[in-house]
């Protein structure tokens, strides 16, 4: 079903439809009052010419009654006689007015009596037929153009309408939320009257609880990413010293280590979450990144995670691919899907390749059921046998969303799981 665009065409289309409307029943009542007037003037030309007949025929009984291109008379004595031989379509009339056919002929009959005298008299009505004929088309063409003039008139009207309205819109769209801190013209200033100056009015308040809103998010940010940043030091710096003290024993090595491995994670997920929150940053980008070097360190840094489990770790990397993209967003995309292909492959390969459309990571893990693969991407969904948040594979999606990136994934349970992330 069709529906308007925007306001002007809502205008123009009511226009246009109340034309339309008002044409065809003006049409309609013009036409039938016609056809009545049509009908009342053969009536009427039917009984003149009746009474002269039969005002005529009293002074000469043998007066002919009326037989013309248009009339056509007939006399029938009531008791038996009849003068003149009737069509059977007339002689089965009876006194009053009748509308009659015979073949392609259409007639209007007036039947009275006289005395024993029964009196026809047929007016032809073809020529009055096609004369409505042509008033009808005519009334047709009216109606059409009539529409059409208010539909050029809706759309005149519409864009002196809608045009404060339209400018308005122009005005919000090239304007950002208003600081607090930064002075800009009030939209208010422009439309000071009516609906459009209390729509400004509005716009105006909305874009400065939005500017105020987007400064305190933007404090908040920073405060909470110079904090996190801070505390991450202080326990990243301290794991470091620890894991070089030959005093430790191999128990409290493996515990300190997890506490450096989970800071780590921390960094990552607080570096990825500031880059999505810093649209224009994210963007951006800094440069072009060497994408096999940040991958090789991905599977480095999440190696433990394979302590103890017969999995080969297959990486085919081309070290030419470069794109222009900050590494800290690949970093993130490749270490979220290393670390679910390590975590959940006990046995097997987990396969790596790089090439310069993108990478690929498959593994012969435990895998996904179709119901399950279909939502993987969404936020904080988890599997039933998954340990983690539901966070990792939601923030790639994100990422890769951002970028302009294409991530697929394919799984089959017991079959084991593989994800692309197509650059272009």
């Amino acid at each position: 079903m069709f529906q308007p665009r925007d306001l002007r065409e809502r205008v123009a289309l009511f226009f246009a439809g109340l034309g339309a409307l008002l044409s065809v029943a003006l049409a309609i009542v013009v036409y039938q009052a016609a056809h009545d007037l049509g009908r009342r003037l053969i009536d009427e030309t039917l009984t003149a010419e009746l009474d002269d007949y039969i005002a005529r025929r009293e002074r000469n009984p043998n007066s002919l009654p009326p037989s013309t291109v248009v009339l056509q008379g007939y006399v029938r004595d009531i008791a038996g006689g009849i003068d003149g031989e009737l069509p059977p379509y007339v002689a089965a009339l009876t006194p009053g007015w009748h509308d009659v056919a015979s073949g392609t002929l259409a007639y209007r009959a007036a039947v009275f009596d006289r005395g024993n005298t029964r009196f026809y008299l047929l007016h032809d009505k073809s020529l009055q037929t096609r004369r409505e004929e042509r008033f009808l088309l005519l009334l047709a063409a009216i109606a059409i153009a009539a529409t059409l003039l208010s539909a050029l008139g809706g759309m005149w009207v519409s864009r002196a309408v809608v045009a404060p309205l339209a400018d308005l819109a122009a005005k919000v769209r090239g304007r950002g939320a208003r600081q607090p801190d930064v002075e800009q013209r009030p939209l208010a200033d422009d439309f000071s009257t009516g609906e459009i100056g209390e729509l400004a009015r509005v716009f105006d308040r909305h874009l400065l609880r939005m500017g105020a809103f987007i400064e305190r998010e933007r404090a908040f940010s920073a405060d909470m990413s110079h904090e996190l940043r801070t505390s991450l030091a202080v326990i990243l710096s301290s794991t470091e010293i620890l894991l070089d003290d030959a005093t430790l024993t191999d128990k409290q090595r493996q515990r300190i280590a997890r506490i450096d491995r989970a800071a780590h994670d921390m960094a990552e997920f607080g570096t990825a979450l500031l880059l999505m929150a810093r649209e224009e940053y994210a963007l951006a980008g800094a440069g072009d990144c060497i994408v096999a070097a940040v991958i090789e360190k991905a599977v480095d840094r999440h190696r433990h995670l394979l302590a103890h489990k017969p999995v080969q770790v297959e990486l085919r990397l081309d070290p030419s691919v470069q794109i222009p993209t900050d590494g800290a967003l690949i970093d993130i995309v490749a270490s979220n899907l290393i670390r679910n292909a390590f975590s959940y492959t006990a046995n097997g390969t987990v396969s790596i390749q790089l090439d310069p459309r993108g990478f690929r990571i498959a593994d012969t893990g435990k895998g996904m059921a179709e119901h399950v693969a279909g939502q993987a991407f969404l936020r904080h969904f988890r599997d039933m046998a998954s340990e983690g948040a539901g966070i990792g594979l939601s923030l790639v999606k994100r990422i890769c969303d951002r970028q302009g990136w294409q991530v697929r994934l394919e799984s089959r349970e017991n079959q084991g799981t593989a994800v692309s992330v197509e650059f272009y």
